[in-house]
């Protein structure tokens, strides 16, 4: 079959923006919907890392077929998974039914994901790669931002369940837009040797990708635990829903910014020293996040996390196509995805089993710590 009409990074923006608005929305929406059907923070915990936890399944795995087959197929599975999901929870909105719509919603969302990274990854010169990888990082920037904040007034307007029902008509827009385009993009052979089948222990293998895998993951950590743990501490200090909507939207806006500015300074700073700046940053501002109350102040400290953590991920994804080996991005993706979706998966077990044991408090200072020592390790080449 013919190649496709040529592919750039802008077409990927808008249904990017539509699918990521349906799950960063859902992402909340799970949260709250199961509070109010009076979940413990363990049973939140575990409802949103099915999020992350059905997807580790088959994420290499996933990465070698878009490496084969190309991206567009799995891009209308992963919008269709998610529309199902979405959906499933406005028909039957029961606290079990959770527990279904979480994994297929992740494992819709991890698929286009994943399909898309290697779609910007495989655009262009490797020079260009920080730029788009910045332009899709702005497009999931924008709907973090768009959101959290437009699913929290939607719940105190429309209640939860109309809420979802919203979110679905946003990714079904995405599955339409996605539809009237062929998006595909240039496939390129691995160089493996007849009949030797490739192993993700061969890219464990080389130091550079391992370490930007580890930084990945941790930074990751520190990512979702900001969005797990924010619905339940602005819950237990008695803010509305549109209020952590806001607190999360101004999230959202400091990551867009600062990913707005990013090719203007990437070529000047040292891709880990900025990770590493991230990391020790961001270690500061969740151990004092959990001391503050008042709202104007937590959106302040949002904002400032967004700053610190934004820049990361078009780092990152540039080091992992600058390291992975030629016919293997889609496979070096899907092996940080996975690692990601680990992370993304324990992390609301453990830090919902400790908070419901601790208090909230102790869970952003455990992380601190970890990403400030982490931070201070990785100083060394």
């Amino acid at each position: 079959m013919p190649p496709g009409p040529a592919l750039t990074a802008y077409h990927l923006v808008l249904p990017t923006i539509l699918l990521h608005i349906a799950f960063a929305g859902c992402r909340v929406n799970l949260s709250l919907f199961a509070l109010s059907l009076e979940a413990t923070p363990f049973t939140v915990g575990a409802i949103v890392s099915l999020l992350a936890l059905a997807p580790m399944f088959f994420v290499v795995s996933a990465g070698r077929v878009l490496d084969r087959i190309g991206v567009r197929k799995p891009m209308l599975l992963g919008a269709g998974a998610i529309i199902a999901g979405l959906v499933l929870v406005f028909a039957v909105p029961r606290i079990e039914v959770l527990f279904i719509a979480s994994p297929l919603v992740g494992s819709g969302f991890i698929l286009y994901h994943i399909a898309v990274h290697h779609a910007a990854g495989s655009m262009g010169a490797p020079e260009g790669r920080v730029r788009n990888f910045s332009l899709l990082a702005l497009s999931f920037s924008t709907a973090n931002f768009i959101g959290p904040m437009l699913t929290g007034f939607a719940i105190d307007w429309i209640g939860h369940r109309v809420s979802f029902l919203l979110l679905a008509g946003s990714a079904l827009i995405a599955l339409g837009v996605l539809l009237m385009r062929r998006l595909e993009v240039v496939r390129h052979e691995s160089p493996e040797a007849p009949g030797r089948k490739p192993r993700t222990a061969d890219l464990w293998r080389n130091r550079s990708l391992r370490r930007v895998f580890i930084v990945s993951a941790a930074l990751s950590m520190a990512w979702d635990l900001f969005t797990f743990v924010v619905p339940i501490y602005g819950s237990q200090i008695g803010l509305s829903a549109s209020k952590i909507g806001l607190i999360l939207g101004a999230y959202g806006a400091a990551i867009f910014i600062v990913r707005l500015a990013l090719p203007l300074f990437a070529h000047r700073v040292s891709e880990w020293r900025l990770l590493i700046a991230a990391m020790m940053a961001t270690g500061v501002g969740f151990f004092v996040f959990p001391l503050v109350t008042t709202v104007p102040v937590l959106i302040a400290f949002a904002f400032v996390l967004g700053i610190a953590l934004g820049g990361t991920q078009p780092t990152i994804m540039a080091l992992v196509y600058a390291h992975a080996p030629p016919g293997r991005g889609g496979e070096a993706v899907g092996v940080r995805t996975l690692l990601l979706n680990f992370s993304q998966a324990g992390i609301p077990l453990l830090f919902g089993a400790l908070g419901a044991a601790l208090g909230i408090a102790p869970v952003f200072w455990a992380m601190a710590a970890a990403l400030a020592g982490g931070g201070w390790l990785l100083r060394k080449p």
